[in-house]
């Protein structure tokens, strides 16, 4: 469940128009993972910046996240 109770009262950002027929489409923006970290409060964290993404050569098994 991604816990949006009522679409014409989203948590981030405005709400969307939605026509007869129309099914709504989510995805995870940077708003959603900084929210659980300033939640959680992990001993580390990476994310990016509005704007910015964080961009590596380096394999996930290199940085150890898998």
């Amino acid at each position: 469940m991604i816990g949006i109770l009522d679409l014409d009262k989203p948590d981030f950002g405005e709400s969307s128009v939605m026509k007869e027929g129309e099914v709504p489409v989510f995805w995870a923006c940077g708003v959603t993972p900084q929210a659980i970290v300033m939640h959680t409060k992990p001993d580390i964290a990476i994310t990016h910046a509005p704007g910015h993404m964080f961009i590596t050569d380096r394999r996930d098994q290199q940085l150890g996240v898998l």
